[in-house]
């Protein structure tokens, strides 16, 4: 055993993880109530059933949008009263009993209406919200939630990450960057809705100098940020797999290309969002060409099959399931280190493309790892090597036994 493995057992000895879900009009879950373990859990049943359901919920016990990354509103329960009449519950809601390192907490998020004014119209208008609370207080920043649960996921979506443009994977990148540093949703939330706003006042021909040099330089700064604690996550997981190489999964090269990560290899952070707010000034007039301007919006987060020297996009499909794999294991135990308690794993149909090596070996380094699981499948006889270890539960048009 490893000085790296016996810290990891030492420190998952205490036990974290959820001991009690409750979800409340969420999907197709009108009220559902689980008692669990902190071991791995299989959920085994057909496609459609609820299986991802459960882990989206499990999702929302986390700071950001989810597991799918929904709207609000589109993770209400609709259900039918007659053949021809289909209604959505008013809101939704999860909540759970938790261990953090075996101390007992309450956390639970729920969607509630808001008003808002609108300055051009003066008319009052409703919007759904997103509400935490921690222990029974009501939270302001869902960033409190991360002190107090983790979770780290995988889905058949992201299957196809390698593939296509940058923007999935970003956001892939921000979500390992979320539980090291947990004001970067913050600052990301921000910069997103600042760059909302200065498109918006391009759009419409507004050349009002002032306020657009206030919103570049606002973006920046954030942008700034955003760029070295994505960096700062690449250099902390390059350097596990360096010194920490898996003996079944592939070793992983990760990199992040862009104009503004790479300014912070010889330029202070001060002199490099100057740079990035005269850029932004400079691209006032070709931005609505492309709607994307160069900056940190447009950075790519890039993995690389370390042995072969391959980059992810040109590696068959079931080396490419086993990068994911190899980065999701890194980030856990980077983590527990780091961070001191377990994440729990959300894994979504996770064997598929898995050879059945690859498969046993993932499972054997779950119960290694003694954390919390959720386990999606349709194939009950994938995990034998979990029988004595796991809870196995089926799930059935929304109910769970």
């Amino acid at each position: 055993m490893t000085a790296v493995d016996a810290k990891l057992q030492q420190i998952t000895q205490l036990k974290s993880g959820v001991t009690r879900l409750t979800l409340t009009d969420f999907r197709n879950y009108k009220n559902l109530r689980l008692e669990t373990e902190i071991a791995p859990i299989v959920l085994i049943g057909e496609n459609g059933s609820g299986k991802t359901n459960i882990l989206e919920a499990l999702s929302f016990l986390t700071p950001g949008r989810g597991l799918r990354s929904a709207k609000l509103a589109d993770i209400k329960r609709i259900h039918s009263i007659e053949d021809s009449n289909i209604l959505a519950a008013d809101s939704w809601s999860v909540a759970a009993d938790i261990l953090k390192n075996d101390e007992p907490h309450t956390i639970g998020t729920a969607l509630q209406k808001g008003l808002r004014e609108d300055i051009e119209d003066g008319e009052t208008h409703t919007f759904d919200r997103r509400v935490v609370q921690i222990n029974q207080q009501k939270v302001s920043q869902q960033s409190e939630l991360g002190k107090y649960l983790s979770a780290i996921w995988l889905t058949p979506q992201m299957d196809r990450l390698f593939q296509g443009g940058p923007q999935p994977r970003r956001s892939f990148l921000d979500r390992l960057v979320y539980a090291f540093d947990l004001e970067h949703a913050k600052r990301t939330a921000n910069f997103e809705h600042l760059y909302r706003q200065w498109l918006q006042l391009l759009k419409a021909g507004n050349q009002d100098h002032y306020w657009l040099q206030s919103l570049e330089q606002d973006m920046a700064a954030l942008g700034v940020a955003i760029a070295a604690a994505r960096r700062e996550q690449i250099a902390r997981l390059n350097t596990f797999v360096e010194n920490e190489p898996d003996d079944i999964f592939p070793n992983v090269r990760l990199e992040l290309s862009g104009t503004i990560e790479q300014m912070l290899d010889t330029h202070s952070a001060l002199d490099v969002e100057d740079f990035y707010a005269q850029r932004l000034k400079t691209q006032r007039r070709h931005i609505l060409d492309n709607e994307s301007a160069d900056g940190v919006s447009r950075s790519d987060f890039k993995v690389y099959f370390q042995k072969k020297n391959m980059p992810a996009d040109l590696c068959s499909t079931g080396e490419q399931k086993a990068l994911l794999v190899s980065i999701i294991l890194a980030q856990t135990k980077c983590q527990i280190l780091n961070k001191g308690f377990a994440p729990i794993l959300l894994l979504d149909e996770v064997t598929s493309h898995l050879d059945d090596k690859k498969r046993d070996a993932l499972l054997e380094k779950i119960m290694a790892l003694n954390l919390q699981a959720w386990i999606t499948s349709t194939e009950e006889k994938h995990f034998a090597i979990l029988r004595q270890s796991a809870r196995f539960l089926t799930v059935e048009n929304g109910c769970i036994r």
